[in-house]
């Protein structure tokens, strides 16, 4: 029982740690390379992360400026951008793009709050599911005294409430983050 519950609390931290990662590419007030993660170019057939295509930086906290290392590919790589639908607008210099970022209306920043929520509910649910999996196996275990077995449900339970928690105080920092100006 205890391998199940080691693997259950690797679970339970994998989806803290996709919740984070699917957070970095929310975007708060200033300009974020990650806000590119998404975008693939098509290069030589293939599609290929823009982050293996070109260096991205920030200038003065509100412009991207991405510096191709191949000055071939900057074309497509504008392309990319529009095509992504992130709502910013590329500005192609010959050698690289720049991207200014504009401020995020209020009502964006609520979108962004509510995506970040819905996040953290899919989170929470695949907790749940952990959870679930962990207590099919314990109540199965018919050779452990029924009151280890109710020790290994309220650990199981204990530990689902504290990711849960973790997730609802990852979800209330992000959301503090969209909404400050």
């Amino acid at each position: 029982m205890a391998q199940s519950m080691e693997q259950a609390k690797t679970k339970l931290t994998k989806i803290v740690e996709n919740l984070e990662a699917a957070y970095r590419d929310i975007r708060t007030s200033g300009a974020n390379p990650n806000m590119l993660s998404k975008v693939e170019v098509e290069y030589y057939g293939c599609m290929t992360p823009i982050s293996q295509l070109a260096s991205i930086s920030v200038v003065e906290g509100r412009q991207l400026y991405i510096k191709p290392f191949d000055n071939t590919v900057t074309k497509a790589i504008e392309k990319a951008i529009f095509a992504c639908n992130l709502g910013l607008t590329p500005q192609n210099e010959g050698n690289a793009i720049r991207i200014s970022v504009p401020p995020l209306t209020e009502e964006r920043r609520k979108e962004f709050t509510k995506l970040a929520s819905k996040y953290a509910e899919e989170a929470k649910v695949a907790c749940r599911n952990v959870r679930r999996d962990v207590m099919e196996g314990i109540k199965k275990d018919k050779e452990t005294p029924e009151d280890v077995r109710k020790s290994q449900e309220q650990d199981v339970q204990k530990m689902t409430d504290e990711f849960t928690k973790r997730i609802d105080q990852i979800c209330a920092a992000k959301s503090k983050e969209i909404m400050s100006v």
